[in-house]
């Protein structure tokens, strides 16, 4: 890997000297008026996107080499770190070092990180146990077999990945979605919780957080599934309602995911996970589930619900498994539960595995030291055939038509673009943030942007895309390009706006594009750690058309090819739609002269953050002596020096700039989202270092840890929370001002 980079470095010297005398030649040696005895390399310098190129690269996108792709990727079950994740990235080296269609170079990264697994001899299990001992019932260990594919042997059983083993035993409660409120309803309700097993759905709170929760009113263990409310639209019935009949889950589909809080490798936080690094106890570790916690299908999760007793559950928590839910504790006297226990029985280890990042480059010709970078994780729960591989299946693809350009001699980007094949992603986004931890300084001085395709098609119905307000511009660009699948004559844009869209001060109506606020897949290290210009592309499902929270399938063994052919996209134009305009995004951030990033479009999303702000917090905040004033005048500031950078940008004439200019204002563009981090800024939280987009808990579309704070502090009224939101206005005022000072690029007396 070391050699690797070095390779990358030498590329970065030549581009520079390139770069160096280019200008110099352009200052002194070039007559002023004509360019015809310029070398051939200098008018290198002045391009800008090829547009015949980009035609060409959009055209070769092929649906159908998308379905090969998928149906390879999937064909086994890949988990990080097994025989089928290596097959993978086998796979992936293979297709990135092939002599027609590869890329310059390809490698992998070996990171030794901290995983969870179950135990292959001794599954996990729930069992209803009797008063004298006796198992009354006990839980699938394995979903209902409906095609070849799910016989598979390497099929993990369902489990709570970093859920400690252990086998509690209490009085069976129902917990809703397990969130803080859900558990303090219950235990002010008079429901005993200490010692209980708390069953609980999916949604409302994180995985982690229904153990995390239920742990601090004494709850010995958890159970978790997936409502047919939720996800299924009510369906139930495998005879005719769910898959393999529809896309809905059948009764025994269990959704496995990593029950933890945190990103990255849990023991070695903000360092490379290496063999010699030190890895901090795992009794230090805050943000597992702390007791034994095991997910279940909803066939299951209706025999333990049905049978319980206690007060009837609010409207709001009630679902559709066909009974009338109660709180419990403890099952009916008129069942032929009345007396019994539940036990959760787990099993899980937990330990240090190798984990491989696969790596691919295609070297600049103008700035080989810009990188722009574009990632996909590969590991999955099962087979994956959406979550990851409809990801990958894309973006090999993009890289096959890129890399048989450059190996055509057709085309070599301006910028370097960077491929990755993220490990271990479904353990919490551990390949991309061991990789940002490992190259920190280069990444943070010198990557343009990052895009993220990680389930490419959810569903066939639009577009949709999150990410930094400076990228709605390439975004749009890219996406009115694109014909949408299944219409005569919209673009992905006008089909994209029909389904979602806001009315913007600046532009009008356009489709709406969300912000990175969460951490759900690999750009979050790239955006909330590193502050790189990050984007998250798929396309979707109408969401007036059905309440599921996620396609139904999701991490369960049925999210196979088969699944997807029949149900999701059966033609892959929905695929190709995505590979054109996550691959237009893609060449245009490497090919523009200028980067197509839009301040102008950030100083709009904190004027509305502004606003908001000032209408939910100036009276709490002018009564504890706090001013807005400063926080306004930088958003004023921001706004004017982005006004100014755009006329700047508009008045570039390419043949005539200096490239030094040039250089100079891509700087500014491509630091600016770094502007806005502050360490300090959530002390209690590893990587949230964005002052703009980290996930809090306020409901409030403002500045989030102002938002915050502020609500603890009408909450509490306590003078040390007011402080704090003191602290966290003084923070995003002075990131405001810092990213002017970007914009401005000029330091003032």
């Amino acid at each position: 890997m070391d050699s690797m980079w070095k390779k990358i470095l030498v590329g970065v010297a030549v581009g520079a000297a390139v770069l160096t005398v280019g200008i110099l030649l352009g200052h002194y040696g070039i007559e002023k008026g004509g360019t015809e005895h310029a070398p051939t390399w200098l008018k290198a310098l002045a391009q800008d996107v090829d547009e015949e190129v980009l035609d060409i690269f959009l055209k070769e996108l092929d649906p159908k080499r998308m379905e090969d792709n998928l149906r390879e990727l999937s064909l086994k079950p890949h988990m990080a770190t097994s025989a089928g994740d290596q097959r993978l990235v086998q796979l992936m080296l293979q297709r990135w070092r092939d002599a027609e269609t590869g890329l310059d170079e390809a490698w992998t990264q070996t990171y030794s990180v901290f995983l969870s697994f179950p135990n292959k001899t001794n599954p996990n299990s729930v069992a209803v146990v009797s008063a004298q001992g006796s198992v009354q019932f006990k839980s699938h260990v394995q979903e209902k077999v409906y095609t070849e594919d799910q016989k598979d042997p390497d099929i993990v059983t369902p489990f709570a990945a970093f859920a400690p083993a252990g086998n509690p035993k209490g009085k069976l409660v129902y917990a809703n979605q397990g969130t803080l409120k859900d558990y303090e309803f219950l235990n002010s309700s008079g429901v005993d919780l200490h010692g209980a097993i708390a069953i609980t759905r999916y949604g409302g709170s994180s995985r982690a957080d229904k153990a995390l929760n239920g742990a601090v009113f004494g709850v010995a263990g958890v159970l978790v599934y997936t409502d047919p409310f939720d996800i299924n639209d009510g369906k139930t019935s495998d005879t005719n309602e769910t898959y393999p009949h529809s896309w809905y889950l059948p009764p025994s589909g269990v959704e496995r995911g990593s029950y933890k809080n945190s990103f990255g490798d849990l023991l070695t936080p903000y360092y490379p996970s290496k063999e010699h690094t030190y890895r901090r106890p795992e009794s230090e570790v805050e943000w597992m589930a702390p007791v034994p916690t095991q997910p279940i299908g909803f066939e299951d999760a209706q025999k333990l619900i049905c049978e319980l007793q206690g007060a009837v559950a609010p409207d709001a928590w009630q679902g559709a498994l066909q009974c009338e839910y109660r709180l419990g504790p403890g099952f009916r006297a008129t069942g032929s539960f009345n007396g019994s226990d539940v036990q959760v029985n787990v099993y899980n280890r937990r330990g240090i595995h190798d984990s491989d990042n696969v790596m691919g480059l295609i070297r600049g010709s103008v700035e080989p030291d810009r990188y722009v970078i574009y990632g996909n994780h590969r590991d999955s729960w099962v087979h994956g055939a959406l979550d990851p591989s409809s990801g990958t299946a894309v973006m090999l693809e993009i890289s096959r038509v890129m890399g048989s350009l450059v190996k055509q001699g057709r085309w070599r980007p301006r910028r370097s673009v960077l491929f990755g094949s993220w490990g271990a992603e479904e353990f919490g986004l551990i390949g991309s943030t061991e990789f940002t931890e490992e190259h920190y300084s280069q990444l943070r001085d010198r990557a343009v942007a990052y895009i993220n395709v990680d389930i490419s098609v959810f569903a066939s119905a639009t577009l949709r895309a999150m990410g930094s307000p400076s990228a709605q511009s390439v975004v749009f660009t890219a996406a009115k390009q694109v014909p949408a699948p299944g219409t005569l004559s919209l673009s992905v844009y006008d089909n994209w706006k029909l389904f979602t869209n806001r009315t913007s001060p600046t532009h009008g109506v356009v489709p709406s594009m969300g912000y990175l606020s969460g951490v759900g897949s690999d750009y979050a290290s790239f955006m909330h750690y590193l502050g790189i210009t990050s984007m998250d592309i798929a396309y979707t499902y109408d969401k007036t058309k059905t309440r599921a929270r996620i396609y139904p399938a999701y991490h369960t063994a049925y999210d196979t090819f088969d699944y997807v052919k029949k149900y999701i996209d059966p033609g892959f134009m929905s695929h190709q739609a995505v590979a054109r305009t996550a691959g237009g995004v893609l060449l245009r951030l490497a090919d523009s002269l200028i980067l197509p990033l839009n301040a102008s479009d950030y100083a709009e999303s904190l004027e509305s953050y502004l606003d908001t702000a000032l209408k939910n917090f100036t009276d709490n905040l002018n009564a504890h002596q706090i001013s807005l004033a400063g926080l306004q005048g930088a958003v004023l500031r921001f706004r004017a020096a982005a006004t100014q950078l755009e006329k700047e940008i508009r008045e570039i004439d390419p043949d005539k700039e200096s490239p030094l200019k040039v250089r100079r204002i891509n700087d500014q563009l491509m630091l600016l989202e770094r502007a806005f981090l502050d360490p300090l800024a959530f002390p209690d939280k590893y990587y949230l270092w964005h002052v703009l987009w980290a996930p809090v808990s306020s409901s409030v579309r403002s500045f989030p840890g102002l938002a915050e704070a502020v609500e603890k502090a009408q909450r509490t009224q306590r003078e040390e929370d007011w402080r704090w939101a003191h602290r966290q206005l003084t923070s995003v005022t002075t990131a405001i001002e810092r990213a002017v000072n970007v914009l401005e690029n000029a330091l003032h007396p």
